[in-house]
């Protein structure tokens, strides 16, 4: 899906703390991030650098990366929404996984993470996500087993037939989707069975 030229967002003044273990995918998040307008950004190639961060920083969005050896994505999330400083513990987090399996989105989704995006990417899939980042207007949930983003956007819960669907939820999200970088007409499809009985 093609950016919307008419979208315009000012990330000159963001703080994004980006975080993956490979200095060579690192790098390249920081050249994408400096081509979005980002200026201050931090970087850390591990979970506990990023704890450091986190706790002497003001930030705006977390973009890591899933599959690192000390701590990986999931459970640094899971220590930022549940024991992060309370200034940070809502900070959007973008997470980067190398496998788009279903599993692995529902585990990035479960641990807390805003949006999951699957490697290889490209700087306009990255970009949009971003986009729909400062977009979102879910509510945080604080719950026993969860604190993160209400895991359904707007309405749209499971896909039809699925366990757990209520009877309001219009169809599935990108979150609970096989492939996270699925585009605007995979959502329009997705749709437009509901839409024909609305």
């Amino acid at each position: 899906m093609a950016l919307d030229p008419k979208i315009r967002i000012n990330l000159d003044r963001s703080v994004v703390l980006l975080v993956d273990d490979n200095p060579q995918a690192l790098d390249a998040l920081t050249s994408m991030f400096r081509g979005f307008g980002v200026r201050k950004q931090f970087k850390s190639t591990s979970g506990a650098g990023a704890m450091h961060v986190v706790k002497t920083q003001e930030l705006d969005l977390i973009v890591i990366d899933s599959s690192m050896p000390d701590m990986d994505g999931y459970d640094f999330v899971r220590w930022l929404r549940r024991e992060g400083p309370e200034a940070s513990r809502f900070t959007p987090v973008i997470m980067l996984t190398g496998h788009a399996a279903r599993a692995m989105v529902e585990k990035s989704r479960d641990s807390g993470a805003n949006f999951v995006v699957s490697k290889p990417f490209t700087p306009e899939i990255l970009l949009q996500r971003v986009f729909w980042v400062a977009k979102d207007e879910r509510q945080m949930v604080v719950a026993d087993g969860y604190v993160g983003p209400d895991r359904r956007f707007k309405n749209m819960g499971p896909p039809l037939g699925v366990k757990g669907r209520r009877k309001d939820d219009l169809s599935t999200h990108v979150g609970a989707a096989t492939d996270p970088n699925m585009d605007q007409s995979d959502i329009d499809m997705l749709l437009k069975p509901m839409k024909a009985q609305l």
